[in-house]
């Protein structure tokens, strides 16, 4: 991650940690993902930043692979994390077939 210096007023500098970019917080958190549940990482559906600096991201895991492939078994994880990238908490929304028509029509 990249600090950004900033004078203060008596010449002095001052660090200050540049917030993560999108990518970044997706890199972080899919690889941890991936090895913590052992599942590979289909798409990420949601990332917006939080309120505390952290960010909240839904993103798309296969649980069980099937043939066809439209009968994939998938589910949908939500996470948080925190400013510095980590991943805090997690928990699994919903567990659904990829074929399966989405909540929202």
């Amino acid at each position: 991650m990249a600090d950004q210096a900033k004078a203060t007023g008596n010449g002095a500098r001052v660090r200050k940690r540049a917030r993560l970019t999108v990518a970044e917080v997706l890199r972080g958190v899919r690889d941890e993902l991936r090895e913590l549940t052992g599942k590979r990482v289909e798409a990420a559906t949601t990332v917006e930043p939080g309120d505390d600096g952290g960010w909240r991201v839904v993103l798309e895991v296969l649980e069980l692979e099937r043939v066809p492939d439209s009968t994939d078994l998938l589910g949908s994880y939500e996470l948080e994390v925190d400013a510095d990238g980590r991943l805090v908490g997690w928990r699994r929304l919903r567990r659904y077939a990829r074929g399966e028509q989405g909540d929202d029509g």
